[in-house]
């Protein structure tokens, strides 16, 4: 494999005092944290479609992105591609990547052709994993950009629409399990309605049903052991989603009995397009038992669409990695830069200080989460905020042990009642003290 970047060395941790672009301040691969080493907390995969297929599109204009396979075609583009990410995850430490079925082969004139590109490629990436010793952390397919998914895919109003998307997500499951893949995500790019006065959404919902129900089936039949994940998304490109959030997915899936089958890939720009904060998304997953994986990016407030940012806030990190820690971890899932450099940062370098960037703010988002839950500040202010409930009254309502008749007679004997402040500044300001440490 030939050498791309040359004048990069393999990226080494320097500590927070180092003034190196090219170097780690706060991500050490192999320092325990929590008992293990920071790698496993984390589990960075390369998103192979922003970093290697990404053109710096945008909605106002065309693509800015100086790559070496800009004027090649076909086959030989995804090689040199593949060739070249296998190269910055060897150089960055990443150790798994996570890819479209159309990010590593082009898609040819029909699916006969597109499977023979990806069987080819698969090939081809096996070559790399084996070399490099970098591993697949899940796969999907692309079920949104060709125009026949101009109505959806497995909701579309078209059965041939249907059945041309099963049968894209049966070759990129027996890819995925091919390449060792851990997980397999379900994004439902287009699975929406822009209105319902041309839209029977009982018909769509079932068929989304129908659809995942397949899937598990599949998955079963082939013997793959990867977790199955749904990646929750509000809106854009269609006005409303039906996955909108986690809490819509989940009920969801309880409908159509799917909830053994299935947990929650979280994505940062997608919970604040949803009106959510970040780790609300990654709690309501934590606290279902159905929080299994990561795609960490940041959107810009001030922007209506899915920005893709390689993620910088510390605030978000840590909060984050709370979720993870009292998650015990993510594994089979994983942290994925589901991120893009900006349309402005068209060097292959500045695709190295991005993966930096993103790797450090999460490594410090989890020191300083292990500090809080090791300290327990937080967590003792939360149990006397609900001490309530720990004897009296509150714990006969948590045990079921009354009703509105007996609550009614206690409420009958209350005096004034009284309410302790919740100290949100104060909090806050405590959470400032840990991130300034």
């Amino acid at each position: 494999m030939m050498e791309f970047f040359k004048n990069v060395d393999k990226i080494k941790f320097e500590g927070k005092d180092s003034m190196n672009p090219m170097a780690f301040k706060y991500y050490d691969a192999d320092k325990i944290i929590a008992g293990k080493p920071m790698k496993e907390h984390m589990r960075f995969a390369m998103s192979y479609w922003h970093t290697l297929t990404g053109e710096g599109n945008d909605p106002f204009g065309t693509g800015t992105m100086e790559r070496p396979w800009n004027e090649l075609d076909g086959m030989e583009k995804a090689k040199l591609r593949a060739d070249i990410g296998f190269e910055l995850m060897s150089k960055l430490g990443i150790d798994y990547f996570c890819f479209h079925d159309l990010d590593i082969a082009p898609e040819g004139n029909n699916l006969k052709e597109k499977h023979e590109n990806l069987d080819e490629m698969v090939s081809y990436i096996e070559g790399l994993m084996s070399k490099t010793g970098i591993k697949c952390l899940w796969g999907t397919t692309n079920a949104f950009t060709n125009k026949r998914f101009v109505h959806g895919a497995s909701t579309s109003p078209n059965a041939d629409v249907f059945a041309f998307a099963a049968a894209q997500v049966k070759k990129a499951m027996e890819i995925t399990k091919r390449l060792g893949g851990e997980n397999y995500v379900f994004w439902g790019g287009r699975e929406g309605y822009e209105t319902l006065l041309n839209t029977n959404t009982a018909l769509e919902l079932d068929n989304l049903g129908r659809f995942l129900k397949m899937a598990v089936d599949y998955k079963e039949k082939i013997g793959f052991t990867g977790q199955l994940l749904i990646e929750p998304k509000p809106k854009e490109p269609t006005k409303h989603q039906y996955d909108f959030d986690t809490a819509t997915v989940i009920s969801f899936l309880r409908k159509y009995k799917l909830e053994d089958h299935f947990k929650m890939n979280i994505e940062a720009n997608h919970a604040t397009l949803a009106t959510h904060t970040f780790d609300h998304e990654l709690n309501m997953a934590r606290i279902e038992g159905m929080l299994g994986s990561i795609d960490a990016n940041q959107g810009d407030a001030l922007l209506g669409w899915d920005t893709d940012q390689f993620p910088t806030n510390i605030y978000d990190a840590v909060l984050a990695m709370i979720e993870v820690l009292r998650n015990g971890g993510l594994a089979p899932g994983g942290l994925n830069f589901d991120a893009k450099v900006r349309r402005g940062s068209f060097e292959m370098e500045d695709l190295f200080y991005s993966y930096i960037a993103g790797m450090d703010t999460f490594a410090r988002g989890l020191i300083i989460a292990d500090q809080i839950l090791t300290e327990g500040v937080f967590d003792n202010f939360v149990k006397e905020r609900y001490a309530s409930y720990e004897d009296g009254i509150g714990a006969k309502i948590v045990n079921g042990e009354v009703g509105f008749e007996e609550l009614e007679a206690y409420a009958m004997g209350l005096g004034e009642i009284e309410n302790k402040s919740g100290r949100q500044e104060m909090l806050e300001g405590l959470l400032n003290q840990y991130i300034y440490r």
